[in-house]
């Protein structure tokens, strides 16, 4: 308490007034609802935040300490001032460039939301998730998921970090260099247009294939690799057959864990 350590629980229980009651090294403490939550995430968010936490980790600081009649300590705790303390390092630390660990918290069809830690919240646009074209954050992450980021921009004054994730899924190159022609690979349709379908063979590496009529969004395809051309950037494909619908997200395989991305090109 009197240093104000973060320190880690897991949240039992959230009253109808908003209070979290957390057990914390053999004892409980209670983060009243005006300490639930940073001032910086306001409305719905703000109540989703401290009522989704029951069952989960919660950081916290001691606030105060009080013994009840049958001489145990009640522990006062507050959640608001360990977000502070989250906050004010990213602030600080997260430069342009800056790869971070986060967690995907919810998806709308605009991008994802993620947790950068404690409860601090950022948004990953839907085109910055991957270059490959998706038409929902879900074809990319699933809610829980731990990923990694990079930061685009900061603004101290009002306290946002602005992220990006393509980036970290490699360069053209660098994904085109998995794949020779003459090989035959699985692959997600990802747009039919008249003039051909659009197959993702990784988040960052796409190719073409003659339109077929039995193709949609999502499908699961096998393909034949005819060329790969890195002067202009293009992968010529044959779709063998139809497999199947896209079930889930797959693992992400990341080019960059660390260093900066400020100079990265595709």
């Amino acid at each position: 308490m009197e240093r104000q350590t973060v320190v880690t629980g897991t949240a039992l229980r959230c009253s109808s007034r908003g209070d979290l009651t957390v057990l914390l090294g053999g004892y409980e403490g209670v983060i009243p609802r005006e300490d639930g939550v940073h001032p910086l995430i306001s409305g719905a968010q703000r109540e989703i935040s401290v009522l989704s936490r029951v069952g989960l980790p919660v950081s916290c600081t001691v606030t105060a300490i009080s013994i009840d009649g049958g001489g145990r300590p009640h522990l006062t705790l507050s959640r608001h001032c360990a977000q502070a303390q989250a906050i004010a390092w990213l602030l600080e630390n997260a430069h342009p460039g800056v790869i971070l660990p986060a967690r995907v918290t919810h998806l709308e069809h605009f991008g994802a939301f993620v947790d950068l830690g404690c409860g601090f919240i950022s948004l990953i646009p839907l085109e910055r998730i991957s270059t490959a074209r998706i038409s929902d954050p879900g074809d990319r992450f699933s809610i829980g998921q731990d990923i990694l980021v990079t930061v685009t921009d900061v603004d101290p004054q009002l306290c946002r970090i602005y992220l990006s994730h393509r980036e970290l899924l490699g360069t053209w190159l660098e994904n085109a260099a998995l794949f020779a022609p003459g090989d035959a690979v699985t692959g997600i349709v990802r747009s039919v247009q008249e003039y051909g379908v659009f197959i993702e063979l990784t988040p960052n590496l796409s190719g073409l294939a003659d339109w077929r009529r039995e193709l949609a969004p999502g499908d699961v395809v096998s393909v034949y690799i005819k060329s790969i051309r890195p002067e202009n950037r293009k992968i010529k494909l044959q779709v063998i057959r139809k497999l199947g619908r896209a079930q889930k997200p797959s693992p992400f395989r990341y080019f960059m864990t660390d260093g900066t991305t400020e100079n990265w090109t595709y």
